[in-house]
């Protein structure tokens, strides 16, 4: 086997582990492959009658995972997490002992200038984590209202200056398109005051409502949190680490309240999310917003 390229390091690696409990010959899901850093380590814990599905709406991820590791063991799919229940049913898989889902954006597509995920890339304002889908986050900009992108930049990154960055961007696209990362990013610095003693650029927020929006994950985390404890095996976990607190109040309204007649239960594991120790903060600074949530299946 051999292990993909990859500048990404993944969170709580062994958290992830220890609330997933893999053992051999379990079926285990990661719905968010990224780097794979998550994907090898549950492979080591299967053991040689086990299997690990693998997920990503990203075509990258599974193409370079294809090509770089060699294991009858792994399944690769390019497909939204949302839609793992029927693409384990054609495997012929009716449940799996547990599931993770990493929300983070993983550092290979900030690394990679043509997606524009990086605040300081010259390349396109995409912010697609499927290049091959959707609308680019340019186009987006270009076209909404004012209001809309206040909105938007809002309810998505809660951005207290949003209308102050949307006044900003309609007045700047009148002379000339915004096409790049860095353009915009520019721009929004100049309408939020970097707070002392902290280290967030002030683009943050207005680069999460984007990429939010383009993707629609906040819609896409809600159907699967509704949808993926019923492929869980009884006693089988489910693990979700969020990075911000959109997507982390959706996963803990979700495993504290099932959807009503799913014919299930399930227990939620972790009172307080589970975050990064010290150690990692300082040898991963990126793990610094991850929480993870824990939920068992029950009878």
């Amino acid at each position: 086997m051999t292990t993909p390229s990859t500048v990404h390091i993944p969170v709580l690696p062994e958290e992830v582990i220890d609330s997933m409990q893999p053992a051999p010959g379990h079926i285990v899901v990661d719905g968010t492959l990224g780097g794979a850093g998550h994907t090898l380590r549950l492979l080591a814990k299967v053991g040689e009658s086990g299997r690990v599905i693998a997920f990503d709406r990203d075509p990258g991820p599974v193409e370079e995972a294809s090509e770089k590791i060699d294991d009858p063991r792994l399944t690769l799919i390019h497909a939204n997490y949302a839609d793992i229940p029927e693409h384990l049913h054609a495997l012929g898989i009716d449940h799996v002992d547990s599931i993770l889902l990493d929300l983070g954006l993983s550092s290979d597509q900030l690394e990679d200038r043509d997606r524009g995920f990086s605040y300081q890339s010259d390349g396109t304002l995409d912010l697609r984590f499927n290049p091959l889908a959707g609308e680019a986050a340019w186009k987006l900009v270009n076209r909404l209202s004012e209001k809309h992108l206040a909105d938007l930049i809002y309810q998505f990154g809660e951005e207290r200056l949003s209308r102050r960055i949307a006044r900003k961007i309609v007045a700047a696209r009148q002379d000339a398109p915004i096409r790049t990362s860095i353009e915009l990013a520019q721009l929004v610095r100049r309408c939020v005051p970097r707070s002392k003693n902290h280290s967030i650029d002030p683009a943050t927020r207005t680069f999460q409502a984007l990429r939010i929006a383009v993707n629609e994950e906040l819609k896409w985390l809600s159907v699967a949190m509704e949808r993926l404890p019923k492929v869980l095996a009884v006693g089988g976990r489910i693990s979700v680490i969020s990075f911000h607190s959109l997507e982390d109040r959706i996963v803990k309204h979700s495993l504290a309240q099932p959807a009503m007649n799913a014919g299930f239960d399930l227990k939620v594991l972790t009172r307080k999310p589970i975050m990064a120790s010290p150690e990692e903060l300082d040898s991963n600074p990126r793990s610094r917003s991850a929480k993870m949530r824990v939920a068992e299946r029950v009878a």
